[in-house]
Parts: C-alpha cells; sequence; structure tokens
C-alpha cells in the first residue's frame, strides 16, 4: 500500500489524464476532424478540451494555486475551427497550472471547505478535486469515442494507462 499523501496521487491521475487527452488530439488525422459533430453527439473534441482546460485552469490552476486566469466558459462551447496547435497550447496552459497547483495541497487544505461555491452549493475541497479528475475523465472517455467514431480509427492511444499512476511499479 502506497504511503504517498492524495495530493500526490490525485496529481498523478489528473497528470496522467491531460497527457492522454494530449495523444488523443494528435490522433485526429486534421484539424477538420477534431471538430467534427456527427448526429447523436453534442460536442466535438475541441469544445471538449477547451471545455476541459476552462474547468482546470479555473478551479485547479486559479482557486487553489493562485495562478491568473479568467475563464470564458461560453467561448469553450461556442468555439469552432481552432487548429490542433492552439488547442494542444490550451492543454499545454492547464498542464503548467496544475503542475504549478496540486504540489501546494497540504491535508488542511484537502480538508477545508473549497474556496468557492460550485453553482449554489460549498463542498469540501478533497471532494472537489477527486470530482475535477472523474470530471476529466468523463470527457476524455467522450473524447477517445468521438475520436473513434469520426475517423473510423479504432485503436488505442493508452486512455487510462495504469502504468501512468504515482504508485505504479514493475512487477516480476
Amino acid at each position: 500500500m502506497s504511503t504517498l499523501p492524495v495530493a500526490v496521487h490525485l496529481h498523478a491521475v489528473i497528470a496522467r489524464e491531460l497527457r492522454a487527452l494530449r495523444r488523443e488530439l494528435d490522433a485526429y488525422p486534421s484539424d477538420d476532424a477534431v471538430w467534427a459533430v456527427p448526429p447523436g453527439i453534442s460536442n466535438s473534441c475541441g469544445t471538449l478540451v477547451l471545455h476541459l482546460a476552462g474547468n482546470l485552469r479555473l478551479y485547479v490552476g486559479h482557486v487553489v494555486g493562485g495562478v491568473s486566469y479568467e475563464r470564458d466558459r461560453p467561448r469553450e462551447f461556442a468555439a469552432r475551427g481552432l487548429s490542433r496547435d492552439e488547442l494542444r497550447r490550451e492543454l499545454d496552459a492547464t498542464i503548467v497550472a496544475v503542475d504549478a497547483a496540486l504540489p501546494q495541497l497540504t491535508p488542511e487544505i484537502l480538508h477545508s471547505e473549497f474556496p468557492q461555491a460550485i453553482g449554489t452549493v460549498r463542498v469540501n475541497t478533497q471532494e472537489f478535486l477527486l470530482h475535477c479528475a472523474v470530471h476529466l475523465g468523463y470527457h476524455l472517455g467522450q473524447v477517445d469515442y468521438h475520436r473513434r467514431l469520426t475517423t473510423t480509427q479504432p485503436t488505442t492511444v493508452a486512455t487510462v494507462a495504469p502504468a501512468e499512476l504515482s504508485s505504479a511499479r514493475v512487477v516480476g
């Protein structure tokens, strides 16, 4: 059993999912494919990348880590046609913000109330950060499905790789 603090594990999971999101983005054959919205699908990969970047940069980078950021949530869902390079820059800025914020977490911070109301409720910081990681994983799965559906590429990009967890060790 690992004795690493929950903040280390949380950082490892969020960082792993962001790396996987970048691999998903890189696996699209073109910038246009990233923005495809087939029938029955409400969000493109590009929209989900912008949404996840905005979410994590606000709640993790800004609120937890103090990294300057002003979220434009309507833009996350309205923007179209950004290049994969522009989306990669959004992801890179998110990774920098997460990497700056999560190592600052102490048990006291994790057990306290999250500094910002979430909609109409107040929540515990640790629980909300776990929620952020699950939210990221949920949308990462949607991106994987979107890529496979729109490109007809059935291959994996090593999404949800246990070997990338902070406690991973080679067996045998």
